[in-house]
């Protein structure tokens, strides 16, 4: 395993690097789409017989780093806790209305949306996947992670108040998005979260799992601000908030309680208390550490979603199916978040503008939570469809979506700019 990942961090560093140098693309970007390029040449290779035995050697190497527990045990824990660390928790509590709307009714309303219209798809093409396998995949695909967007958001200079609410809504769903698959999988007797088939069972399980993990969250961060703010020395500052990470991801999975919604909720505790919890100088020590864990985890995730072309093998239906599913994905995505906002849009405080959507719609990529909870369905004969789908849509987002975000949020910032001249 650990040649396995040597192999990974030193090619990720070496795409990294080619796309700073050459290419300059945002980061996420443009790491996934050499990832992706770097499969389908390996795959040419090998199919044309110039390097033989190259797919299968890669593929394998991919297989030992197991990505499902690469994302889900591994680096999900530092990525959210360093997101919502690096938030302003104040701002947070005030939208956190608009925020938990999309976050956990948005998510909910995609997952059926998806589930249905994957349903219906599928059954079109001749594919014939069960209704309940057709909900996991919505749920799997559901949650947003538009880690590469954000980046392009500042330097657009977004308003703070759109920059958050796609920040926090992406933070938040995440750890839904993944309640609501073990919710699904539970009612489908799959995995070890098993449900009552029925709507008290489903409901019971979704509650341990939300509520819990928010409230361990919320001790965890209590205890680690506590600890943290009776000393002064960033090492260990440092130390233990990895530790509380870590740590604190391991004993929410011993509990049976949501691990990411855990993280989210310690990182804004600790967000929230930072100014009093550390100096000026340790604040800046333990804010560097985790914004370069952020990103560098970051790249080499995206790098191993370009990669992980190797383990599709689709036919030409799959293929078919994947690229409607795409467009049944970005239509769910626009009503799940349209609707809410006809509750949250006003002019009160969560009042946003008409853009708000539109640009939470097109900026809702999809990454490796999707793609890890896919890799980790059981093997079955519907196995393949799911992975090809989901892969195509998670590289459509990062892709397209991605690359062309700039010109909706500068019409975003010009409008915002014309509204706030008008008042």
């Amino acid at each position: 395993m650990l040649t396995a990942f040597a192999v990974l961090l030193s090619f990720t560093a070496v795409l990294a690097y080619l796309n700073e140098r050459f290419v300059r693309l945002p980061t996420t970007v443009g790491v996934t789409l050499a990832g992706a390029l770097a499969s389908i040449v390996m795959v040419l290779l090998d199919t044309l017989g110039i390097v033989s035995g190259l797919r299968g050697w890669a593929a394998n190497l991919l297989q030992t780093l197991n990505f499902t527990n690469f994302v889900l045990n591994g680096i999900l824990s530092v990525l959210l806790f360093a997101g919502a660390l690096s938030l302003d928790a104040s701002q947070m509590m005030r939208q956190r209305a608009s925020i938990l709307t999309l976050a956990i009714l948005s998510t909910i309303l995609s997952t059926f949306l998806i589930g249905f219209g994957a349903y219906a798809v599928f059954g079109l093409l001749g594919l014939h996947i069960p209704l309940i396998w057709a909900m996991l995949f919505g749920a799997l695909i559901s949650p947003t992670d538009p880690v590469a967007v954000l980046d392009l958001l500042k330097r657009a200079r977004v308003p703070k108040k759109i920059e958050t609410l796609i920040a926090g809504e992406s933070l938040f769903n995440d750890g839904v998005g993944v309640v609501i698959y073990l919710v699904v999988a539970g009612l489908a007797g799959l995995g070890a979260h098993h449900a009552e088939p029925s709507v008290l069972g489903a409901l019971g399980l979704f509650f341990r799992e939300a509520v819990g993990g928010m409230a361990f969250g919320a001790l965890l961060g209590g205890v680690g601000y506590a600890m943290v703010k009776s000393i002064e020395q960033h090492a260990v500052e440092v130390l233990i908030t990895l530790a509380l990470v870590i740590g604190g991801y391991v004993a929410a999975a011993a509990l049976g309680i949501s691990g990411p919604l855990a993280m989210v909720v310690a990182g804004l505790v600790i967000s929230a208390g930072k100014h009093k919890a550390f100096g000026p100088e340790t604040r800046e020590h333990v804010e560097a550490f985790w914004e370069t864990m952020d990103q560098v985890l970051n790249i080499v995730l995206f790098a191993f979603i370009g990669l992980d072309v190797l383990l599709t093998q689709p036919s030409g239906l799959q293929l078919l199916a994947a690229a409607l599913l795409i467009g049944v994905a970005l239509a769910a995505r626009w009503i799940s978040v349209a609707l809410p906002f006809l509750f949250l849009r006003g002019n009160g405080p969560s009042g946003y503008a008409p853009y708000t959507v539109r640009l939470l719609t097109w900026g809702g990529l999809r990454g490796g939570i999707a793609i890890s909870l896919a890799l980790g369905l059981p093997k079955s004969e519907y196995y393949g469809t799911l992975i090809t789908s989901t892969y195509l849509i998670v590289l459509f987002t990062i892709a397209v979506q991605g690359l062309t975000i700039m010109p909706l949020v500068r019409k975003a910032v010009d409008a915002d700019k014309r509204l706030s001249e008008m008042n």
